[in-house]
């Protein structure tokens, strides 16, 4: 009975001990799910069920950064740091990407069993958490990055990750490659990089597609992040 017990207060205090950052974010991920599930069930098609997939490649960073947050003893070590960094950066732009999936909302392959205001309402659903687990997850890593250089210009760690996360996007949306290919398919993944860097004029509009979105996403934290010390005084 003990145990039972046990249980069932560590069981409270990972759930219910957590920020009300996190309870609002679980609140409004399963808001997303229930949305696909209703429209699966009312349509009994499975269009948008990778929405769901994204979403879980979208929280990989933002665990990271958590765990990083918790154990600070991790951070201490430069080697587990490096290589959860690495991962880090390899995984954030799966936040972000799927901003890039409100392109679906008039693919040619959608059933349109369901109003169109639905499907618009669940992938923005997606989209605005993909968003809110990435700017978390880089203001995660932004303070961490603060410790290590104190009083050096945020900039010069905040543009580069989403100038990465920009690129990451466009090479998983029009390249089609995935966080692991660098893994399972990295000459593959080197060839068509080296493409976009050996032939920038004639990958102009890859190029502007990334410069854009790379300025946009550091605009979004960055008043995002803005508003929420104005609000906190």
């Amino acid at each position: 009975m003990n145990k039972r017990n046990d249980f069932q207060l560590n069981y409270s205090r990972i759930f219910f001990l957590r920020s009300e950052t996190d309870r609002l974010l679980s609140l409004s991920i399963f808001f997303s799910c229930l949305l696909t599930a209703a429209r699966i069930i009312y349509t009994g098609r499975l269009t948008f069920v990778f929405l769901v997939w994204n979403l879980f490649l979208a929280y990989v960073p933002y665990f990271i950064t958590q765990q990083l947050q918790r154990k600070p003893q991790w951070v201490r070590k430069k080697f587990v740091f490096f290589s959860l960094f690495v991962v880090w950066l390899l995984c954030v732009p799966n936040s972000f990407y799927i901003i890039t999936d409100l392109f679906h909302l008039g693919d040619h392959w959608n059933d349109y069993l369901a109003p169109q205001w639905y499907d618009l309402a669940m992938i923005l659903s997606y989209a605005w958490n993909g968003l809110l687990l990435g700017i978390l997850s880089v203001r995660q890593m932004e303070k961490i990055h603060e410790r290590f250089y104190p009083g050096r210009n945020t900039l010069l760690f905040l543009y580069p990750v989403m100038w990465l996360n920009a690129f990451g996007v466009y090479v998983g949306r029009y390249l089609r490659f995935n966080s692991w290919d660098i893994i399972t398919n990295p000459f593959e993944l080197l060839r068509d990089i080296a493409g976009l860097l050996l032939h920038p004029i004639d990958q102009r509009f890859a190029w502007g597609m990334i410069c854009c979105f790379s300025i946009l996403m550091t605009l979004m934290y960055t008043t995002i992040k803005k508003i929420s010390k104005s609000i906190h005084g």
